[in-house]
């Protein structure tokens, strides 16, 4: 029997863009032939559970795929959760086999990071094993950057357009006042300073950038960067430092360390780096000091979504139902760059196994030799992904978002 149904889900940290993606994967589906387009509610977790819905029933109109564009976090929800490995016969792969067979799935896409394509890589094995001809595709999502093969990833770029038009707005504020100061900005990124480094970006004919910035592919010498950092206050009285979460110190330990709290995949917690620095350097320098974690708003401002990653996130997502339909499986699309003046990327397809847990950091190249910046070869990359803005849907005021499922 021919399997004529898609089924989707999200998994991992939201971002500003993914449900683009959801919108292209739902449109895609649709306009080349697919019967019915399902979700799971949860990611990989909800289906475990069979929790799934028919897209249809909400994405019926142009106006709710166009709000579901607009829409921040992952509209059917995310889970964190690391499939086995995989051998024939087990039980959670059974399952999730039994349910697709039953929901006569012939095409199962998964938008996410690192772990998400942990998971098609593993389903997709798991389906060479057995037999089956259902499709794994991976499409790329996260505002860390950190996947490898592709160019960039989806949600990025609306990410990093926010970071800098918040430390520019930070920068200003911390003006105010005739005294010295410094204050640091924490930006998420664990392993890769992707969107630390995009706080460079805020620099530009009209603004002013941070003073330093801190990323957790340089380990950080704090004694040297005190003294740095004291002889910058010579001569400038008020200091914006960003600062990856994720920065470690030169034996390699993160300064934000939770060692009792980790996730699903062994990702220990951080937090707190910014406040940490804050205190170290007021007892230090005697100056006064301020902590600001962008926190959660990073990867949910879609007030200020560049039309650039919305437009590339809709067609990757579009792109992926077609590589399914196609017949491809246990791969991720990814973009790859053509030009980057005018900018030009192409979406491509890339074997899982040339991804999956594998993570991209910035090429030593772009920062700066005292490892307290980045160069203008990281800002000719990130300035084109933050280009454009989308019209917004308002109601009473506010941007409006699609309803809540």
């Amino acid at each position: 029997m021919e399997r004529k149904n898609l089924i989707v889900g999200q998994s991992g940290g939201p971002t500003a863009a993914i449900n683009s993606s959801l919108a292209g994967v739902y449109v895609g589906a649709k306009e080349l032939g697919i019967d019915k387009v399902y979700g799971m509610r949860y990611g990989i977790e909800g289906l475990l559970k069979e929790n799934i819905i028919n897209l249809d029933d909400t994405l019926e109109s142009t106006l709710n795929v166009e709000l579901l564009k607009r829409t921040p976090s992952s509209y059917l929800g995310s889970c964190r959760y690391k499939l086995p490995e995989v051998k024939k016969g087990d039980e959670v792969y059974e399952k999730i086999f039994e349910i697709l067979d039953k929901y006569n799935i012939g095409i199962f896409i998964y938008i996410g990071g690192n772990d998400s394509m942990d998971t098609i890589k593993k389903l997709s094995d798991y389906a060479k094993l057995n037999g089956s001809k259902i499709r794994f595709v991976g499409v790329p999502k996260t505002i860390d950057n950190d996947l490898p093969v592709t160019d960039h990833t989806p949600g990025f770029g609306s990410a990093a357009k926010y970071i800098a038009t918040s430390i520019s707005e930070i920068v200003r504020d911390s003006n105010v006042y005739d005294l010295k100061s410094v204050t640091f900005v924490e930006i998420m990124g664990r392993n890769a300073g992707w969107l630390t480094a995009a706080s460079a970006l805020a620099k530009n004919k009209l603004n002013d950038g941070p003073d330093f910035i801190l990323l957790p592919e340089i380990g950080l010498d704090l004694k040297k960067f005190i003294k740095i950092l004291s002889d910058r206050m010579q001569t400038k009285g008020n200091i914006v430092v960003a600062v990856s979460e994720g920065i470690k110190d030169t034996n390699g330990h993160h300064i934000s360390e939770d060692e009792c709290n980790v996730d699903a995949f062994g990702h220990k917690m951080l937090s707190g780096t910014a406040a940490f620095l804050a205190k170290k350097i007021k007892t230090e320098l005697g100056v006064k000091t301020r902590a600001v974690e962008i926190n959660t708003l990073q990867r949910a401002a879609a007030h200020l979504q560049s039309k650039t990653d919305i437009d590339e996130a809709f067609n990757i997502g579009f792109l992926g139902a077609k590589a399914g339909i196609d017949g491809n499986t246990g791969v991720m699309m990814n973009f790859e760059r053509v030009e980057d003046s005018p900018y030009l990327s192409i979406v491509k397809k890339c074997d899982i196994n040339l991804v999956a847990n594998i993570e991209k950091c910035i090429p030593g190249e772009w920062i700066s030799e005292d490892g307290f910046y980045v160069n203008e070869h990281f800002i000719q990359y990130a300035k084109p992904l933050i280009m454009g803005e989308l019209s917004n849907i308002v109601c009473d005021g506010i941007q409006s978002h699609i309803k809540s499922l």
